[in-house]
């Protein structure tokens, strides 16, 4: 065949494959962003309330204040950043989401070699023996003979309708859904270890306020049991001391309980065994409480969660797998060709009339196959719908988790005031009582009630302080915690979608 003809074929072919510019299917539009002003119907503070108490100072809420990508290090301790930064190098999770997103960055650029054809190299050598009743392929007078062929093929798939295309976006779409989930793994994990070493602080602090009441109690039985035998208290007023003694004890170790746990729970968090418990414990005063704390609309909020994300990139896919269930519907396009060359000894290889090639294309098209390819595509439409549900979803979940959040510190911060209040009020009435039993001006009883309120308004004083620490973490995680201001992170703000 002449080289001007193999070359205008050539060219022929080249042009059907610049078709693929042109993809079947839908061409994939991030949706539109929420345009609610806020995150309800009633007006937001800038400002939660305050008390004197520790943990106590108003917090202001700041429109469009970023979010450092460390935002624990705002509590101001060099033990739980410490904590944090080991989880989110030790925890397994992290390992198993980091292996998924290199496992989907391959499968991305594997797929992307579809763009490009395939060669293939081959050489076989044949020993064979011809039968007498069939002519002999040497000529020889022997009829056993050897073959050698080297040979060359090369096959293309022109992507004349973009299912090339349109799979390498499923591909890179899925590689980014990993590397939010990678992110969104992150936020999780140190949110949970910072309100785990809050948790741990609060269950401290209400056992030390139990502890005390313990002594308080324990030094009024041991009074009363001195005037009991000097005739000047009852046998009633000391069994009724000694049973709110017992009754306070009894308390302790379910708070116990609860420590231990926390511990186990914030030693799983940085991947180690229970016998390898971290030395560092927590106490609330340990911790210091951000005065600022940012606030996002819910325009932007879409684009700082990394689940929001996660569910967006599973909706780009599930539109690009339309476009390759569109294109298996219509004609599909292969180019193959091979060059080599046979000989009945290797010296003789490449040497004139041993060569040998061919050059091919080939058009298909699907007239019945039980409506497999119909239902794919049914199927594919409907798997779109399924993630244009489960975006809207992560888009109100996100929306509904700031609002609780902010609900929750503004309501904290009222809860810290009163508890404090009432601290300070039930210590001085206990205090009151029991200077005026000592008197006779009041029964014993008095002193007893004094007591059980001042217990339970200790212990809701140290749980109103750690809920201010704990919400104001999931404030963090509800916006996003910052992961566009992790190293090697950022966000387009034309886009939306990430910068490495």
């Amino acid at each position: 065949m002449p080289s001007s003809r193999i070359a205008s074929r050539l060219a022929a072919l080249a042009l059907i494959t610049g078709i693929a510019a042109c993809a079947a299917g839908p061409d994939f539009k991030r949706p539109q962003p929420p345009a609610a002003p806020g995150y309800g119907a009633a007006p937001l503070t800038q400002e939660t309330s305050s008390v004197e108490a520790d943990a106590g100072h108003a917090q202001r809420f700041i429109n469009d204040m970023d979010i450092p990508g460390q935002w624990w290090t705002l509590f101001r301790s060099p033990k739980l950043t410490g904590l944090v930064q080991e989880a989110l190098q030790a925890n397994p999770n992290v390992a198993a989401a980091q292996a998924s997103l290199r496992q989907a960055h391959e499968l991305y650029f594997a797929q992307r070699g579809a763009y490009f054809p395939v060669v293939q190299a081959s050489f076989s050598a044949t020993r064979a023996n011809a039968s007498q009743t069939i002519a002999n392929p040497t000529l020889a007078p022997s009829p056993v003979y050897s073959l050698y062929m080297p040979e060359l093929t090369l096959s293309y798939v022109p992507d004349v309708f973009g299912a090339t295309r349109r799979s390498i976006e499923v591909a890179g779409a899925q590689a980014e859904a990993s590397r939010f989930q990678l992110q969104a793994t992150y936020v999780t994990l140190s949110s949970n270890v910072v309100v785990t070493a809050v948790q741990e602080a609060s269950l401290r602090g209400q056992i030390a306020a139990t502890e005390r009441l313990l002594q308080l109690q324990h030094e009024l039985t041991e009074k009363l049991r001195s005037r009991r035998a000097l005739g000047t208290a009852s046998e009633l007023d000391l069994l009724t001391q000694q049973s709110a003694e017992a009754q306070t004890a009894a308390t302790l170790p379910p708070l116990q309980k609860q420590l231990g746990q926390t511990r186990d729970a914030l030693t799983a968090l940085l991947g180690r065994l229970p016998a390898d418990e971290p030395q560092e414990t927590f106490a609330l005063e340990e911790l210091t409480l951000p005065a600022d704390l940012p606030l996002s609309l819910p325009s932007k909020l879409i684009a700082q969660r990394p689940d929001v994300r996660q569910a967006e990139e599973n909706l780009h896919a599930a539109s690009a797998q339309v476009g390759v269930a569109i294109a298996d519907l219509l004609p599909q396009f292969a180019i193959s060709s091979n060059a080599g060359s046979a000989a009945f000894e290797p010296g003789r290889l490449f040497s004139p009339y041993t060569g040998f090639w061919s050059l091919g294309a080939s058009l298909s098209q699907t007239l019945f196959d039980g409506g497999v390819l119909l239902h794919r595509r049914r199927a594919a439409d409907a798997a779109l719908d399924a993630a244009a549900a489960q975006y809207r979803a992560a888009v109100i979940l996100a929306c509904q988790n700031v609002a609780d959040t902010l609900r929750a510190l503004q309501a904290d911060a009222d809860a810290l005031k009163a508890s404090a209040e009432a601290d300070r009020a039930a210590g001085a009435t206990l205090e009151l009582a029991r200077r005026q039993y000592q008197l006779g001006a009041i029964s014993f009883v008095a002193v007893l009630n004094a007591e059980q309120t001042w217990q339970q308004a200790d212990l809701a004083l140290v749980q109103a302080r750690a809920s201010r620490y704990a919400d104001t973490a999931g404030l963090f995680q509800a916006l996003g915690g910052g992961w566009w201001n992790r190293p090697g992170e950022a966000i387009d703000e034309q886009s939306g979608r990430a910068i490495r």
